[in-house]
This record gives C-alpha cells, structure tokens and sequence, in this order.
C-alpha cells in the first residue's frame, strides 16, 4: 500500500510532500516528527481511515476531515491554486515553491489537498492571530503556540492573555530564583563568623553607596516605562476580552444558525426522499389503475357491441354486419372470438389485402350468409365464395350505415343485393355454358373438317 504525506507549517508554508511505499507506520510517524511538532492530521475523506486515527493517537494530535469527500477535480483544483499561488508570490513565505514539494502522484496529491483544505479551515484565525500578536514582540515559537492553542478551541484572546501570562509567570520565576540564590548565599554565611557577616554587610553597603545617581535615575525611568507599557497592554486586553465576547456571541449566533440550517436540510431530505417513495408508489398504483380502467372501458364497449348485435338481431327490419379488420387467418379468428360470428351472419371485410383461397375457406366454414367487400377481392378467393355461392356484395352498392365498429343494413336492401348477385352469378353461368357449348361445336366441326379432307 503506497501513503502520500504533505506537511504544512501554521503559516501555510508546504514542508514536504512524499509518498511512501510498504512503509511501516511507525517510519511514517518518525518521518512527520522530523518536522515538528504535529497539531493536525489531515485526511481527504469524511471518515477517517484507521490509519489515520492510530497516528493521530501516537501523534497526540486532532484530525481534520471534510465534511464530505473530496472529488478529484475538486483535489486537483486545491493543489493548482495554491501553488500558483504561492509561486506567484514568493514574498508570503520563506522558501517560495520548489519542484520538489510538487505532488508527483495521485497519493501525493491526494495528501497536500486534505493538508490545503484543513490550513484553509483555520487560515483566517491564524491570519488574525499573527495580526494581533504583531505589536506584542513575540517570537514565532510563541506565536506558533497561541495558533497551537486556538487550533485547540481555545478562543484567540484568551490563547494569547495565556501566552502572556505565561511569559510573565517565566520571567517572575526566574527573578525569584535569582533572589532565592541569593538568600540561600546569604543564610550560609550567616553561620560564619559575626564578624564576616559585618564584613559582608558593609561591603554590600559600600556597593549600593558606589552606585552613581545617574544609573539609579536609569532603572527608574526604565521601571517606569515598563510599568507603563504593563498598563497598555492590558488596556489591550481589556478591548481584546471584549471583542472576544462579542465574536464568541457571533460566533454562537452563527453555530446556532448552522445546525439550524443543517436540520433543515436534513429534515427537507428525508421529506424529499418520503415524498419521492410516495410518489413512486402513486404511479404504479396510477398506472395500474389507468390499466384497469382501459380493460373496464374495453369490456364496456364488447357489452354495448354486443347488445347493439343481439338488438339488431332481434329486430324484423334490419340485419347487424360484424366488421372484420383484415382478411387474414388471425383477423377473422379474432373477429369470430370478439364479435361472436356466427351461422347466418352477414360479415363486412375492411381490407380484402392479402387474402386468397383458404382464408375465403375460414369465412365459408363459419357459415356466413353473405360477405360485404370495400376494396377488390383476389381472383382466387371470389372463385371460392362463388363455388360456395356465398354472395359478395360491393359496399358502394348496399346501404350500409356504420357506427365505430358496427354496421347495420336493411333486410330489404340485402335481401336485393343478394338476388342481383345471384342473378348475376347464374346470368354469368349461363355465358360460361354457352361459351363451354359453342367451343364443343367449333371443336367438333374442326375435327369434321379435318376427317373430310382425309378421305
């Protein structure tokens, strides 16, 4: 497993960036400890690895992860701009950038964007910690000790009254040793002899009396101005204290205000996620009952077809006519299922397309009394209906009235229609016969003739 390590100081400023390979955790600890002390340990995904956390044990130092993870466009941006932008101002930091603090892999970027993103989370503090500590004389250890603290949720003016008193209680202690040295100096002699006691005394008097005017006159004026310079700063402090009042109550205003808006956005979550669930379940109930509706509304019109049929059936002055969309094998199964065709019943082809002798055989066993056409039927399959004489009307020649998909026709007019074609079909016979008859005669004159000139 390859680990990618980048390291910042509390300025901003990229130590190093490496990436090890096999190595053991405790080398990459010694690795970071070269550097300094570790304050924060940075990672590039919201759940810390364990990795991470066991050298945040070892190291003593808190961890710093993004409250989601970080996308790769979104590392690669981080790592662009803050390297430009410290190569474009080199002044900013000690050492500028140099080719060696590059990420040279993904594991190494990866490293120095969590190391960017969490300076990024705490640069305006440190920012303002270095502005406020600048009229104090601090060094940077001790700068870097206030933003330690800080870093640690301690607030900014009670880090650096801290510091301070820190300072002082160190410059306090060292002064009370120094007396006390000297107390203890003077306690030993005191079981010496009276007279180097005496001695001792007036050499230490003779010392204070040897001191000229002028030094004496020197410390007081220096005493004075550090007693004045004392009172300015915790003037200082005091404007300090109560800034930090003020920020800490915005900054409650503000935490109060975010995990107001958090809930918010978790509570519109869920209602979002509740109200996506619902209405899933609303479209397949919507769906099937549109489905449902379509069959109920199918069924219905099969009813009222039906009821239409059966009426026309009854009646004395009209006949029903059961449509059949194609001339086809599966159209008219299909009709003589849905339409409930039957012996005697007069049928109406919408498309005689397609269809030749053994589909005009289907409708011949279905025993229909007579088929109306729209279109021209094939050759082949007006021979079979007329073999069968089964009467093939034209529908410009009936008085046919349509409605959707059912038709009704006079019994009168039918009945006409039906002795036309017979007629027709009997006249057309005849023709045949006499055309069959005159063909036999010519045939047999010919042979005549043929066997006449023979002899």
């Amino acid at each position: 497993m390859t680990v990618g390590v980048a390291i910042l100081d509390l300025s901003g400023e990229v130590l190093d960036v490496n990436s090890f390979k096999e190595a053991s955790r405790s080398y990459i600890t010694s690795h970071i400890i070269n550097y300094g002390k570790t304050v924060l340990i940075a990672t590039d995904v919201h759940n810390p690895p364990k990795l991470v956390k066991k050298m945040a044990t070892s190291l003593n130092s808190r961890i710093f992860s993004p409250y989601r993870d970080l996308a790769v466009s979104a590392k690669n941006d981080l790592v662009d701009d803050y390297v430009n932008f410290q190569d474009q101002n080199p002044s900013m930091h000690r050492s500028g950038v140099n080719n060696k603090l590059i990420p040279q892999n993904a594991h190494e970027r990866d490293a120095l964007a969590a190391a960017i993103q969490a300076y990024k989370n705490y640069q305006k503090k440190l920012e303002q910690i270095e502005r406020r500590t600048q009229s104090l004389g601090l060094t940077p250890q001790i700068v870097d000790d206030v933003k330690i603290l800080v870093i640690n949720e301690i607030p900014i003016t009670k880090a650096i009254n801290f510091t301070l008193e820190k300072i002082k209680s160190s410059i306090n202690q060292a002064g009370k040793s120094i007396h006390d040295d000297v107390s203890s100096k003077t306690s030993v002699n005191g079981t010496k002899k009276h007279k180097k006691l005496e001695k001792l005394q007036n050499t230490v008097r003779e010392d204070r009396i040897s001191k000229s005017p002028f030094e004496l006159s020197k410390l007081q004026s220096k005493l004075k101005s550090q007693e004045k310079q004392i009172k300015n700063l915790q003037n200082k402090n005091r404007i300090l204290e109560d800034d930090a009042h003020q920020y800490q109550d915005e900054i409650f205003q503000l935490e109060t205000k975010i995990q107001r808006l958090q809930f918010q956005y978790s509570q519109n979550i869920l209602h979002q996620k509740e109200i996506t669930k619902k209405n899933s379940i609303i479209k397949g109930i919507q769906e099937k009952l549109n489905n449902e509706k379509s069959l109920r509304e199918d069924l219905e019109a099969q009813l009222k077809l039906i009821k239409r049929i059966r009426a026309m059936e009854l009646s004395k002055e009209a006949l029903p006519v059961k449509i059949i969309d194609s001339f086809s094998k599966d159209g008219i199964r299909e009709a003589a299922s849905f339409k409930n065709i039957k012996r005697g019943d007069v049928v109406l082809l919408k498309s005689s397309e397609g269809g030749g002798s053994h589909t005009a055989l289907l409708l011949i066993k279905l025993g229909v009394k007579a088929v109306i056409t729209l279109d021209k039927m094939s050759h082949q399959a007006r021979e079979v209906f007329e073999k069968n004489k089964i009467p093939l009307l034209e529908e410009k020649n009936v008085d046919l009235n349509m409605a959707d998909d059912f038709a009704v026709i006079m019994k009168t007019d039918l009945k006409g229609e039906i002795d036309k074609w017979a007629k027709n079909l009997e006249e057309k016979k005849k023709k045949e016969d006499s055309n069959k008859l005159l063909k036999i005669i010519d045939d047999y004159k010919a042979q005549r003739k043929r066997s006449t000139n023979n002899l």
